[in-house]
């Protein structure tokens, strides 16, 4: 049965490469991105692994407004959802703050997927959704009470990654007609990151994982058979792996998922 799937940050990396597989199985495929150059090259190569021309809308998720647009947009276009990957968001080289008042690093990695997601909720009755975290979580604690703090370069990272897996394990107990995964897809050789060094790093150090290897984890987590996962899990490879001790608190997550609803709602 082929797919109905949502792919955020769909326009280079493990979400480009995951949309191509997922198209060569004969998936339906809707690409989100934020730069429209990329996302237009991402179509052709979506559209030339099989599938036909898939569907494709440009959103910063830095913009919560954008986020809404877009929920808009995929309740009109989509309608039902079978997989959504929440895959957008990246390492943010300086300290800002959005125009939504929130800190980048948080508001693209987690606040952004996390509107997007509970605005959905109506078209992922049965569906499956993949957040792309990070073993990048150990270095961080996300602070419920105050998304718009700097904790440091490499703790912002690791706080919006953490958020990550806590959403993941909070949805899966909140939905439960939802099955809800993170993983970490290892150092991933991408666009990632912000900076010339930074990009230099993850287009040419050694032992970094391929694209496409990442985007097979991507697909295999929205395609295993539901006993093969462990709803709520954080998962490394195909294995599901004990998080960090601060991801992994049901309180935390519950707290986490409460102060996001009321971030995004505040406006």
């Amino acid at each position: 049965m082929d797919l109905s799937v949502v792919i955020t940050g769909a326009s280079s990396g493990i979400g480009l490469a995951a949309a191509e597989q997922f198209a060569a199985r004969g998936d339906r495929v809707f690409l989100i991105g934020r730069h429209p150059r990329r996302l237009a090259e991402a179509v052709e190569r979506v559209t030339k692994a099989g599938g036909g021309k898939p569907a494709c809308a440009q959103a910063d998720f830095e913009d919560l407004s954008q986020v809404r647009d877009l929920a808009a947009r995929l309740h009109d276009e989509v309608k039902t959802i079978d997989v959504l990957a929440n895959n957008a968001g990246g390492m943010i080289k300086d300290y800002r703050v959005t125009g939504d008042g929130y800190e980048a690093a948080i508001q693209s990695n987690h606040l952004g997927p996390f509107l997007l997601t509970t605005l959905l909720r109506d078209c992922l009755s049965g569906a499956r959704v993949v957040t792309t975290s990070s073993r990048a979580h150990h270095d961080g604690r996300p602070d419920p009470a105050d998304f718009h703090k700097d904790p440091g370069y490499r703790h912002r990272y690791g706080a919006a990654k953490a958020a990550n897996v806590l959403f993941a394990a909070e949805l899966a107990r909140r939905w439960p007609d939802v099955t809800s995964v993170s993983f970490h897809p290892g150092v991933v050789r991408s666009n990632f990151g912000e900076g010339p060094l930074v990009r230099l790093f993850y287009r040419y150090a050694p032992g970094l994982v391929p694209a496409d290897r990442a985007g097979e984890q991507l697909v295999w987590l929205a395609t295993a058979p539901a006993d093969r996962l462990v709803n709520g899990a954080y998962y490394v490879g195909r294995e599901p792996t004990q998080p960090a001790a601060h991801a992994s608190d049901p309180a935390v997550a519950a707290r986490l998922w409460e102060a996001s609803e009321a971030a995004v709602r505040a406006e």
